[in-house]
């Protein structure tokens, strides 16, 4: 009798669940309010399927309500999956091979919705949830939207009349994802009512605030102004611009910096996925002008790829070469680029998860100098006029994981999985002669069961001249990121990252470093060498702490590093060494760098003066390596 009553009581309440859902939605819509282009009447009933794909995307109040009482909750809980929150918790991933769209393939898009959030406020999973404050809120109305238009004629990779192709709609979640201007995104498909043939698409995003300032003053003479908008008038197009001021310098008092880059270029009313950028340089050491057409493997279907530049340099070089000699070097060169790429789906390695490709490319580079050092084969042979020709063909298999909490502060992480093989090779004809150029490079990126993620790259590649190498560069580089682990303070992730790269009869003036933000995190000129071993953990905790909008997370690290010439072996030299803890500040609402408070200590770092050291500066936000072919290229020896 007493199970009997329980079922009798949860039909009840699921039938009041469903009930109260209809009404809610007849009064607020699908999203809570009008969307952008068309009042949006949801009266569709709710299935079984229309459940499982909600993720809380209504109703915040309901939940609230609903989580009042133990049994009503639990009912909540067997209806509704907040991905979102649950994400945040236990750190799960959502694999691409658990397409939610799977279920509407081949079924017709019939109209297409675009839902555009509140910079502050709602999430793409929650779209209402409110601003907590009226700076938010004010916020929210300084910020022009992306405009409706831009979406649907320049990043929707599918149209209405469609077919439904599940591969093509979670590639596009991510392409939406990946822009500079928008926080996140999601689509969503729900069978139109009455009909088994179609299907209505939603489409929600919410961009970053775009506006980045930048500047500083150093008195009444000297003074810098910025201002990066990464979403110009809602168009997504960036428009950077920055002005530095410095009276007491006798060479050039006023320099200027500006780029504007149009993405996604929709000419003529066709999705050409060609992004134009401009860039302008005034400044002491540089004077830029340089203009680049490009377009990327998008997604994995993407077949064509390639990029025109070209560019006019003025550089004032400084340049230490191995023997400590500083050298001060002034070129002006004209430099141009091309290349193209094709991609070749692989039919009989591929399907939905793995989306295997063969992808064949060339590219035709060249530096015309107008002035630089004189030319001699034994002190400068950096600086000369040449025609790189390369041809590639690889071989990409890719997918992509969704996470949270890895680089990003609670936004959703698309987590590349695959293999990458590249063979590059062609002819570098310049003044002192030809050579012969080969390299080949490696990737390989998995979750590893219950134990995390791993990437690794291997890298070999050099000239070859009268069956000698030279310029020659071995290069490893591995990259391991733990579970999210659940604790009383927050969510923590562990970091271990090695890289190891050794020069094969360099030039006397190239060497790799040690310094900056990719090596210890300290600028010196004497952690430089030919060959370098940089290895370093470190520990991030998710705090619970939110301050004004800005997550904080609790940082922890130690950095080991050699670095040696040729003449003296790698594990002879001081092992170079970081250790400190620091707290890093970030809004994923905000285009903002994440910033951080640290104190680091380095104990036999020479010429240091202070091995204790406070610092207050940004961090760029990191992502992870893709497995796509892009332009060939030499193997960069950095």
């Amino acid at each position: 009798m007493k199970k009997l009553i329980g079922i009798v009581s949860v039909s009840l309440t699921i039938c009041w669940i469903v009930t109260g859902s209809l009404a809610y939605a007849q009064k607020d819509t699908l999203f809570g309010k009008q969307t952008d282009s068309v009042q949006v009447r949801f009266k569709v009933p709710v299935t079984d399927s229309m459940r499982r794909r909600t993720d809380s995307i209504l109703y915040t109040r309901f939940k609230q309500r609903m989580y009042k009482r133990r049994l009503t909750r639990q009912v909540y809980d067997a209806l509704f999956r907040d991905v979102y929150n649950s994400q945040l918790r236990t750190g799960e991933v959502d694999a691409l091979d658990n397409n939610p769209f799977r279920e509407y393939a081949d079924k017709i898009i019939g109209t297409i919705y675009i839902r555009r959030l509140d910079v502050f406020g709602p999430s793409v999973y929650d779209t209402l949830r409110q601003s907590h404050n009226w700076f938010e809120r004010f916020g929210s109305r300084l910020h022009a939207n992306t405009r409706e238009s831009v979406i649907r004629r320049q990043y929707l990779l599918f149209q209405e009349g469609d077919r439904v192709d599940p591969v093509k709609l979670r590639d596009n979640e991510r392409v939406l994802r990946n822009t500079s201007f928008f926080h996140d995104a999601r689509i969503l498909v729900v069978n139109r009512p009455g009909s088994r043939q179609f299907v209505d698409v939603y489409v929600i995003t919410q961009d970053v605030w775009s506006l980045l300032p930048d500047g500083g003053v150093g008195g009444l003479d000297r003074f810098t102004l910025g201002l990066d908008d990464r979403n110009f008038r809602g168009l997504g197009h960036d428009f950077y611009n920055r002005i530095a001021y410095d009276g007491k310098n006798p060479q050039q008092k006023l320099e200027y910096q500006g780029r504007y880059i149009i993405p996604y270029i929709n000419a003529f009313n066709v999705k050409t996925f060609l992004t134009a950028q401009g860039d302008f340089f005034y400044q002491r050491d540089l004077k830029q002008i340089s203009l680049r057409l490009f377009r990327n493997f998008i997604t994995p279907d993407t077949k064509y790829a390639g990029s025109v530049q070209l560019s006019r340099n003025v550089v004032q070089n400084y340049i230490f070469d191995r023997f400590d000699s500083l050298q001060t070097v002034k070129l002006d060169y004209l430099y141009s680029d091309i290349w193209l790429g094709r991609a070749f789906k692989l039919y009989r390695l591929s399907n939905d998860s793995t989306r295997a490709r063969l992808v064949i490319a060339a590219r035709s580079s060249s530096y015309k100098y107008f002035l630089r050092p004189e030319l001699r084969a034994d002190t400068n042979q950096l600086y000369q006029n040449t025609r790189t020709t390369l041809f590639s063909i690889g071989y990409s298999q890719r997918r992509y994981v969704r996470d949270v909490l890895i680089y990003g502060f609670g936004r959703t992480e698309d987590v590349p999985a695959g293999n990458l093989l590249s063979v590059v090779g062609g002819i570098d004809r310049a003044e002192l002669g030809e050579r012969i150029y080969g390299g080949v490079n490696f990737s390989r990126g998995q979750y590893l069961k219950k134990a995390g993620y791993l990437y690794t790259l291997v890298s070999m590649g050099g000239f070859f001249r009268s069956n000698n190498i030279e310029q020659g560069l071995f290069g490893f580089i591995g990259n391991y990121f733990s579970p999210l682990h659940k604790t009383h303070w927050g969510n923590m992730r562990h970091f271990l990252n090695v890289r190891y790269t050794r020069g094969i009869d360099r030039f006397t003036n190239e060497y790799i470093t040690l310094s900056g933000r990719d090596g210890l995190g300290i600028n010196n000129d004497n952690l430089r060498g030919t060959k370098r071993l940089l290895l370093s953990y470190e520990n991030v905790l998710f705090s619970q702490l939110n301050l004004i909008g800005f997550r904080v997370a609790i940082v922890s690290f130690v950095t080991l590093g050699l670095a040696t010439f040729p003449e003296k072996s790698l594990l002879a030299g001081p092992l170079y060494q970081g250790y400190g803890i620091g707290f890093r500040f970030r809004n994923e609402n905000l285009t903002f760098n994440s910033f951080q408070v640290r104190v680091a200590y380095y104990p036999n770092i020479p010429n240091n003066a202070q091995a204790l050291r406070f610092a207050f500066e940004a961090v760029p936000v990191l992502r992870l390596r893709d497995f796509d072919i892009n332009a060939p290229e030499i193997i960069p020896y950095r």
